[in-house]
């Protein structure tokens, strides 16, 4: 079993933040599938099922991603090297996609999170860029929503993610991923 977890905050109020682009890449990949999440209490966020694969979008509101992630591991015994979670990254150029199989949390709260709950720092990532703004404070920056020109880019990106993803369900070797899209 395989485990896609895209993190955000849940809530009209974080639709289309930065914060947001797991769960917009989740969501996406949803949409062109057809199909919908669904809302489940016992993983505290919504998830889907196709075939070998669980989508994950938690609703513990980042801080707190790593229960949502730890519970449904659980459930379905999912290995951590089955994992891959999808989200921002303030250090790399907006559009910008970087695949890692393990790393620090690097100053992002969802990903501490997540490590402190699986205890390892060895799950496979991708991050996507947000750029950043010296000129506002950060926990600002990632709520605010993206431009036109921004959600242009994005919309770009997105469709790359749609098809690590699609690699990443199909078993192809992560370091093959990698260097394919990186």
């Amino acid at each position: 079993m395989k485990l896609i977890v895209g993190l955000g905050n849940p809530g009209r109020k974080y639709k289309n933040t930065k914060h947001n682009v797991g769960f917009m890449c989740l969501d996406f990949y949803a949409k062109q599938n057809n199909l919908k999440f669904k809302k489940e209490n016992k993983f505290s966020g919504e998830s889907l099922k196709i075939g070998n694969t669980v989508f994950l979008k938690p609703h513990t509101f980042m801080n707190l991603s790593g229960e949502s992630l730890h519970k449904i591991m659980h459930f379905y015994d999912v290995q951590i090297e089955n994992v891959l979670v999808i989200y921002d990254d303030l250090s790399l150029p907006l559009g910008k996609i970087r695949l890692r199989e393990k790393g620090s949390a690097g100053g992002h709260n969802g990903i501490k999170s997540i490590i402190q709950h699986v205890k390892t720092n060895e799950f496979k990532r991708m991050k996507v860029g947000i750029d950043s703004n010296p000129l506002i404070d950060a926990k600002n920056y990632v709520l605010s929503k993206f431009s036109k020109e921004e959600s242009k880019i994005l919309d770009e990106t997105i469709l790359v993610a749609q098809d690590i993803i699609n690699d990443f369900r199909s078993n192809t070797d992560f370091v093959n991923i990698m260097n394919k899209f990186n």
